[in-house]
């Protein structure tokens, strides 16, 4: 995995604006695979040759390829479970915006708030979001042939760029969000490992590649939010079973080619119940992996580069800081970006810091400002590069 040798690296944290072309092939119906399929070749090479023109080190496929959302796609790549909406009932928890929306039940009855307030909606014939979806049998990975595809299309629009491949894929944790286990597993326990079991081969195929592998897991900090009664002591401990598993799942990849993402829910609204960094840093430093992905422009978390005074990063790994958001339409100034870049270098070491978003910009702005804030995320890296390495 590069580090910030001589300046500070930039990435992402996922997902950017699909092409117009492709957004209504997303969603599962089999009739629009072929279609997706023929298309997404140039779309690959055309969103990785743009994230080189803007400046951004550590490329990816834009997620682009996924049939569904960061999170839905696994729907396509495991088999054990179907879809129940008669059992809507079953949903254990409050949702991620379960402590936010108890103190401001207001602002949610006024539809404000949640993922795609403002946005251009999903497709709303997407079979993937036909949930709850409700273990009936042994969960088994069976996107062998869709993961190999993601890798070469991603290699081959990588040639002759100056550029290293990521491709994101969900941890354990935050796939148990959407899949109930029934009666299947007889516990957390068990019914986690299974996950893990199931999701092992996608992990180890990217890693087997070359290509670092980012694990995304809203769920370890975003949990929080689902139990609105927990204490934070009870939230540890439910985390810290998540974070095991994902471990668990992750034995056989290398940490040099693992990069851990983690995010607070991503919704827009108010945040105020999130739980905060510090309380939950050490459990985020647990899991294996060699870069850690965290937000830091978030208005609710900004300030917590602070944490990184009493906790120190171990040696040879990497943070990379949200120091561009997904949230606001607002465009943030390189020079801002630069300081809080400076920031988290004065805390970690600059060699230590990569450039970054809180979250997938793709589904969150609008392509333009998408666009624009990769852009100004690489320039703000420069000029703090040539603050630090002055």
């Amino acid at each position: 995995m590069r580090r910030s040798q001589d300046r500070i690296l930039v990435s992402h944290a996922g997902t950017l604006p699909r092409p117009e072309a492709l957004w209504n092939l997303r969603g599962g119906a089999e009739e629009q695979a072929a279609e997706l399929e023929a298309l997404l070749p140039a779309a690959v090479k055309e969103v990785v040759a743009r994230q080189a023109e803007v400046g951004i080190d550590i490329v990816n496929d834009g997620e682009i390829p996924k049939r569904g959302s960061f999170l839905s796609y696994m729907r396509t790549r495991i088999t054990g479970f179907e879809a129940r909406p008669e059992l809507a009932k079953l949903h254990r928890d409050a949702g991620v915006t379960g402590r936010d929306r108890r103190d401001f039940p207001g602002f949610y009855a006024a539809g404000l708030g949640m993922f795609n307030a403002g946005r251009r909606p999903a497709n709303p014939t997407n079979p993937l979001d036909n949930g709850p979806f409700v273990v009936t049998g042994k969960l088994t990975y069976i996107g062998q042939e869709q993961v190999e595809q993601d890798i070469a299309r991603l290699l081959e629009a990588c040639k002759g760029l100056d550029v290293e491949p990521y491709l994101p894929a969900t941890a354990p944790g935050s796939i148990e969000h959407w899949l109930h286990r029934g009666d299947v597993y007889s516990s957390d326990e068990d019914f986690l490992e299974a996950i893990a079991d199931a999701m092992a081969p996608e992990y180890q195929a990217i890693a087997a590649a070359g290509i670092v592998l980012q694990i995304d897991d809203p769920d370890l900090p975003d949990g929080w939010q689902m139990f609105p009664d927990m204490t934070v002591e009870e939230y540890r401990k439910y985390a810290a079973l998540r974070a095991e598993a994902l471990n668990y799942a992750l034995r056989d990849v290398p940490e040099e080619l693992i990069r851990f993402h983690v995010c607070w829910g991503s919704q827009h609204g108010p945040h105020r119940d999130d739980i905060p960094l510090a309380d939950i840093v050490d459990l985020v430093l647990s899991v294996k992996a060699q870069c850690y992905s965290i937000e830091a422009s978030n208005p609710r978390h900004e300030h917590e580069w602070k944490v990184w005074r009493d906790v120190k990063l171990p040696e040879g790994k990497s943070l990379m800081p949200g120091v561009v958001g997904h949230s606001s339409d607002l465009i943030e100034h390189p020079e801002l970006v630069a300081d809080r870049l400076e920031q988290y270098a004065s805390v970690v070491g600059r060699e230590n810091v990569i450039a970054g978003t809180d979250c997938g910009l793709g589904s969150r702005v609008h392509e333009e400002i998408a666009w624009a804030k990769l852009e100004d995320l690489a320039k703000g890296a420069a000029l703090a590069s040539a603050e630090l390495w002055k």
